[in-house]
């Protein structure tokens, strides 16, 4: 995360998310940190609670799991909601709606994937 984030995204942006003004390095890792565990969270509720809790329990239906869960939420955390929410919290320098440029959502994309995939295994590997 540290050596793939196109500068300022982590230490400016991130934490003007929540009021913070940047740089502020450590306040925007921290955050990142935090929306990770949250997205852990979500995870399993969605699939412990949902149609998905018997693909979910399965190696290989961890890992599409794992993909999907990573396009999404590149998609609709990083191209939708970032941008409303900084336009929304009056950051300047709020990336457009939808928030799609590349490379770079496609190393976001990359980057949430490699998340969501050990997440996913873990998940299966536990049930």
């Amino acid at each position: 995360m540290m050596f793939v984030m196109p500068a300022p995204l982590l230490e400016v942006v991130i934490p003007a998310m929540y009021g913070i003004e940047g740089p502020a390095l450590l306040a925007g890792w921290a955050i990142h940190q935090f929306h990770g565990v949250v997205l852990g969270l979500v995870y399993v509720a969605l699939v412990q609670f949902g149609p998905l809790r018997e693909p979910a329990r399965e190696f290989t239906g961890a890992i599409g799991l794992g993909v999907v869960y990573g396009i999404l939420t590149t998609l609709v955390l990083a191209a939708l909601v970032m941008p409303l929410w900084l336009a929304a919290v009056g950051f300047p320098a709020a990336p457009p709606f939808p928030n799609v440029a590349f490379p770079a959502t496609i190393v976001s994309t990359i980057g949430h994937i490699v998340y969501a995939i050990p997440l996913t295994v873990a998940y299966a590997m536990s049930t």
